[in-house]
């Protein structure tokens, strides 16, 4: 996989994503082993948008497999306050590194990072689009914490249209055995039609209402109304609260459902759901760094000792 890059989830065939989850399992089990995979290795962290998860994954990701890191978490911090556009930028950090992972607020930044870059390149989120490393963390939290990835009923709540992180779950999840998928968001906030269009009919419903469908869910995934995807700020204030979740509607749900969030989290999810059993968002946070460990190690080609 050496010289690939991860700028949306289709790069990636479903053989190759389920050798990246079967490495990060193996991580898991025996980080130890791993401790100087990338030893000599340099990632660049390019984050032209704020991030606390990510970018701090990342980072932790390859100190843990024994690289260094290098790069800016504020674009205020790099020469673009000078004027340098996004294609320089990156012809002169990827000189400078292995691999590049970047964040940027406008949709189709990591593409464009990727044709101008020596070093392979990493989609950390770009606009309302997509944020593939994040699917590379749900998959594991869902394949680690349910024992599959086949059969499960799916609800996405909350910002379908500018959810980044959705996107490129659906995109990813629907290439699984009987995965069916309920949509759930007010119409201004509806999934995008090129993420249905890439669906069967009968593999997704969409409703606006949490409650009807919560005993039919494997899975909930909540999301986050984002106010930095907005031009109306009034539209987003009438939108940001349209969905709570908190212990009382949980009482239709399965003992059994995942709760996830690929957090920040902005009022939709109470803080009285942290103790529930089912809560598996913080989880998810620590099974994205040991995903993100298995991709660098991939990109980069490294050495496996089995």
């Amino acid at each position: 996989m050496k010289s690939r890059n991860l700028i949306q989830p289709e790069d990636f065939s479903i053989e190759e994503i389920n050798q990246l989850l079967e490495l990060a399992q193996k991580i898991i089990d025996n980080p130890s082993k791993y401790s100087l995979a990338c030893e000599g290795k340099l990632l660049a962290t390019l984050f032209f948008e704020p991030s606390t998860r990510t970018r701090l994954s990342f980072e932790s990701a390859m100190f843990r497999l024994g690289g260094k890191v290098v790069g800016f978490s504020d674009s205020n911090s790099s020469s673009t306050t000078k004027g340098e556009s996004l294609e320089d930028t990156v012809r002169t950090v990827s000189n400078y590194v292995d691999l590049i992972a970047i964040r940027h607020p406008k949709e189709g930044g990591a593409s464009i990072a990727s044709d101008y870059s020596e070093a392979p390149v990493i989609n950390a989120g770009d606009g309302g689009n997509q944020h593939p490393t994040q699917t590379l963390a749900d998959l594991l939290t869902i394949k680690s914490l349910k024992g599959s990835l086949d059969n499960h009923t799916v609800g996405l709540c909350g910002d379908l249209k500018y959810g980044r992180t959705v996107h490129s779950l659906v995109k990813t999840l629907s290439k699984y055995k009987n995965i069916k998928f309920i949509f759930i968001s007010p119409d201004e906030l509806k999934m995008p039609e090129y993420v249905k269009d890439a669906l069967d009919d009968s593999s997704y419903i969409e409703t606006d209402n949490l409650e009807n469908v919560m005993g039919d869910l494997d899975i909930l995934y909540m999301t986050r109304v984002q106010s930095e995807r907005f031009s109306d700020m009034d539209e987003y204030e009438r939108l940001k609260g349209c969905y709570h979740l908190n212990k009382e509607k949980l009482k239709a749900a399965k003992d059994d459902m995942l709760i996830m969030h690929p957090l920040p989290r902005n009022g939709e999810l109470d803080a009285d759901v942290d103790s529930d059993k089912r809560a598996v968002y913080f989880k998810q946070t620590k099974f994205g760094m040991y995903a993100r460990m298995a991709l660098i190690m991939m990109l980069l080609d490294d050495e496996i000792n089995e």
